[in-house]
């Protein structure tokens, strides 16, 4: 098997220094972060701007990596991590949908991220809603 290795495209500024402080969800907090982005993918955010919602694609590096059964908060019933929103997952990608609030200097002002502070960044996406919501 060929080895991979992510580039992280840069990193959370957030009010969140530690897990107990993050909400179980972003959408379910007002609270405003930032992502900034290295400087040498700041290209990538060409015509960005106008954008309302954006997918941010996170590796939760504090997360554990060896759980491979959780019981859910507000629940007593035992399942599989792949059945689970837990952020310990073999490989701790996170996903969030965000709202885009402004950007500036290669730094997005966003809210409804659930990362915290100093989270890698691996990848940005806008959010298109007949693509990502579909009815069915």
């Amino acid at each position: 098997m060929t080895q991979h290795t992510l580039h992280p495209i840069g990193a959370v500024r957030s009010p969140y220094k530690t897990r107990a402080d993050a909400p179980r969800q972003g959408r379910l907090s007002d609270a405003i972060a930032e992502i900034v982005i290295d400087p040498k993918y700041r290209e990538c955010l060409f015509r960005l701007e106008g954008t309302k919602r954006l997918i941010v694609l996170s590796w939760f590096d504090r997360s554990r990596r060896d759980l491979f059964r959780v019981i859910p908060p507000g629940t007593d019933v035992e399942r599989g991590i792949f059945a689970t929103r837990s952020p310990d997952r073999p490989n701790p990608i996170g996903l969030s949908v965000v709202d885009l609030l402004a950007i500036h200097d290669g730094v997005l002002e966003v809210r409804g991220l659930d990362s915290l502070d100093g989270t890698p960044i691996i990848d940005i996406k806008p959010f298109i809603p007949e693509f990502d919501c579909p009815q069915g």
